[in-house]
Protein backbone atom coordinates (compact mmCIF):
# COMPACT_ATOMS: atom_id res chain seq x y z
CA UNK A 1 0.00 0.00 0.00
CA UNK A 2 3.03 2.61 0.25
CA UNK A 3 3.09 2.96 -3.61
CA UNK A 4 -1.09 4.08 -3.07
CA UNK A 5 -0.26 6.41 0.22
CA UNK A 6 -3.59 8.01 1.14
CA UNK A 7 -3.95 11.53 1.69
CA UNK A 8 -6.19 13.30 4.49
CA UNK A 9 -9.56 12.66 4.18
CA UNK A 10 -9.37 9.56 2.72
CA UNK A 11 -12.12 7.28 3.86
CA UNK A 12 -10.86 2.98 4.76
CA UNK A 13 -12.61 0.11 6.39
CA UNK A 14 -10.97 -1.88 8.89
CA UNK A 15 -11.64 -5.30 9.60
CA UNK A 16 -11.49 -5.02 13.26
CA UNK A 17 -12.17 -1.21 13.32
CA UNK A 18 -14.98 -0.16 10.87
CA UNK A 19 -15.40 2.56 8.75
CA UNK A 20 -12.87 5.27 9.76
CA UNK A 21 -11.24 9.12 8.23
CA UNK A 22 -7.77 9.17 7.61
CA UNK A 23 -6.86 12.57 9.76
CA UNK A 24 -3.43 12.66 9.42
CA UNK A 25 -0.28 11.29 8.10
CA UNK A 26 2.99 10.16 9.51
CA UNK A 27 6.07 8.07 8.26
CA UNK A 28 4.72 4.49 8.52
CA UNK A 29 1.14 4.87 9.46
CA UNK A 30 -1.86 6.95 9.02
CA UNK A 31 -3.99 8.49 11.99
CA UNK A 32 -7.23 7.31 11.39
CA UNK A 33 -10.32 8.17 13.38
CA UNK A 34 -12.95 5.30 13.64
CA UNK A 35 -16.41 5.88 14.31
CA UNK A 36 -17.12 3.52 16.97
CA UNK A 37 -13.18 3.15 18.00
CA UNK A 38 -11.95 6.57 17.91
CA UNK A 39 -8.18 7.63 16.83
CA UNK A 40 -6.12 4.71 16.32
CA UNK A 41 -2.68 4.25 14.42
CA UNK A 42 -2.55 1.57 11.40
CA UNK A 43 0.66 1.19 9.32
CA UNK A 44 0.92 2.21 6.08
CA UNK A 45 1.89 -1.30 4.78
CA UNK A 46 -1.48 -2.87 6.28
CA UNK A 47 -2.64 -5.34 3.81
CA UNK A 48 -6.47 -5.66 5.47
CA UNK A 49 -7.14 -2.03 4.99
CA UNK A 50 -10.01 -1.32 2.22
CA UNK A 51 -9.91 1.70 0.70
CA UNK A 52 -13.36 3.30 0.16
CA UNK A 53 -12.63 6.42 -0.78
CA UNK A 54 -9.12 7.59 -1.68
CA UNK A 55 -7.62 11.21 -1.70
CA UNK A 56 -4.33 12.26 -2.89
CA UNK A 57 -2.08 13.06 -0.66
CA UNK A 58 -0.38 16.66 -0.53
CA UNK A 59 2.47 17.91 0.09
CA UNK A 60 1.37 21.01 2.49
CA UNK A 61 4.80 22.16 4.60
CA UNK A 62 6.56 24.68 3.21
CA UNK A 63 10.13 24.92 4.01
CA UNK A 64 9.64 28.17 6.52
CA UNK A 65 6.75 25.77 7.89
CA UNK A 66 9.20 22.96 8.41
CA UNK A 67 11.87 25.68 10.03
CA UNK A 68 9.48 27.29 12.03
CA UNK A 69 8.56 23.63 13.33
CA UNK A 70 12.47 22.40 13.89
CA UNK A 71 12.99 25.65 15.49
CA UNK A 72 9.80 25.20 18.48
CA UNK A 73 10.90 21.57 18.28
CA UNK A 74 15.01 22.31 19.25
CA UNK A 75 13.31 25.49 21.73
CA UNK A 76 11.00 22.91 23.62
CA UNK A 77 13.37 20.00 23.91
CA UNK A 78 17.32 21.43 24.02
CA UNK A 79 16.41 24.69 25.62
CA UNK A 80 17.72 26.54 22.51
CA UNK A 81 16.95 29.96 22.68
CA UNK A 82 16.11 32.39 19.79
CA UNK A 83 17.87 35.84 19.82
CA UNK A 84 14.52 38.63 19.79
CA UNK A 85 16.05 42.27 19.64
CA UNK A 86 15.25 44.88 22.35
CA UNK A 87 13.56 48.29 20.61
CA UNK A 88 16.03 50.27 19.58
CA UNK A 89 15.56 52.99 21.81
CA UNK A 90 16.31 51.20 24.87
CA UNK A 91 19.69 50.30 23.70
CA UNK A 92 21.83 51.24 26.96
CA UNK A 93 18.91 52.35 28.96
CA UNK A 94 18.40 51.79 32.38
CA UNK A 95 15.11 50.66 34.31
CA UNK A 96 14.39 52.37 37.47
CA UNK A 97 12.28 51.67 40.11
CA UNK A 98 11.16 54.18 42.55
CA UNK A 99 9.83 53.80 45.94
CA UNK A 100 7.40 55.57 47.51
CA UNK A 101 8.97 56.35 50.95
CA UNK A 102 12.00 58.14 50.07
CA UNK A 103 14.49 56.38 53.26
CA UNK A 104 14.72 53.82 50.57
CA UNK A 105 16.74 53.58 47.72
CA UNK A 106 15.94 53.71 44.03
CA UNK A 107 16.71 50.24 42.09
CA UNK A 108 18.28 50.72 38.50
CA UNK A 109 18.29 47.84 36.31
CA UNK A 110 20.04 47.46 33.16
CA UNK A 111 16.98 47.84 30.40
CA UNK A 112 18.91 44.64 28.88
CA UNK A 113 19.35 42.23 31.52
CA UNK A 114 15.07 42.90 32.38
CA UNK A 115 14.83 42.37 28.63
CA UNK A 116 16.38 39.31 28.70
CA UNK A 117 14.55 38.23 31.70
CA UNK A 118 11.10 39.13 30.18
CA UNK A 119 12.09 36.96 27.18
CA UNK A 120 13.12 33.86 28.83
CA UNK A 121 9.79 33.96 30.89
CA UNK A 122 8.02 34.34 27.40
CA UNK A 123 10.33 31.11 26.55
CA UNK A 124 9.80 29.49 29.61
CA UNK A 125 5.93 29.97 28.77
CA UNK A 126 6.00 28.74 25.31
CA UNK A 127 8.24 25.32 26.65
CA UNK A 128 5.21 24.94 29.20
CA UNK A 129 2.12 25.24 26.44
CA UNK A 130 4.25 22.56 24.18
CA UNK A 131 4.70 20.12 26.94
CA UNK A 132 0.64 20.44 27.89
CA UNK A 133 -0.18 19.66 24.53
CA UNK A 134 1.78 16.72 24.15
CA UNK A 135 1.25 14.84 27.67
CA UNK A 136 -0.75 12.00 27.09
CA UNK A 137 -2.08 11.91 30.71
CA UNK A 138 -3.75 15.00 30.39
CA UNK A 139 -7.26 14.92 28.83
CA UNK A 140 -8.02 17.70 25.69
CA UNK A 141 -10.68 19.56 28.52
CA UNK A 142 -7.35 19.69 30.85
CA UNK A 143 -5.21 20.77 27.85
CA UNK A 144 -7.44 23.96 26.79
CA UNK A 145 -8.23 24.79 30.36
CA UNK A 146 -4.42 25.17 31.10
CA UNK A 147 -4.33 26.61 27.72
CA UNK A 148 -6.54 29.31 28.83
CA UNK A 149 -4.52 30.13 31.84
CA UNK A 150 -1.21 30.31 29.35
CA UNK A 151 -3.40 32.59 27.24
CA UNK A 152 -4.37 34.95 29.58
CA UNK A 153 -0.41 34.64 31.47
CA UNK A 154 0.59 36.14 28.14
CA UNK A 155 -2.49 38.76 27.81
CA UNK A 156 -1.08 39.99 31.32
CA UNK A 157 2.20 40.37 29.66
CA UNK A 158 1.30 43.00 26.52
CA UNK A 159 2.45 45.06 28.93
CA UNK A 160 5.99 44.77 28.02
CA UNK A 161 5.82 44.40 24.05
CA UNK A 162 6.95 48.20 24.41
CA UNK A 163 10.18 46.83 24.64
CA UNK A 164 10.66 44.69 21.33
CA UNK A 165 11.98 45.55 18.51
CA UNK A 166 10.01 43.45 15.94
CA UNK A 167 6.28 42.53 16.32
CA UNK A 168 6.28 39.39 15.73
CA UNK A 169 8.22 38.76 19.01
CA UNK A 170 5.42 40.15 20.94
CA UNK A 171 3.13 38.96 23.37
CA UNK A 172 -0.76 37.89 22.63
CA UNK A 173 -3.16 37.03 24.75
CA UNK A 174 -6.77 36.43 23.90
CA UNK A 175 -8.22 37.93 20.79
CA UNK A 176 -11.46 39.86 20.11
CA UNK A 177 -13.80 38.23 18.14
Amino acid sequence: MASDALGIGSRVRHPAYGDGVVIRLHKVAYEISFIQYGIKMVGRDYESLEITERIEPQEVVSFTEAEKALVKILRAYNGVEEEVALGDKWDGGMLVLQPKDDHYKDKEIPIDVFFHKIVMVRDRLRVLEQRINSNKQLSDEEKVNLQQYITRIYGSLTSFNVLFKHKEDYFVGEKSS
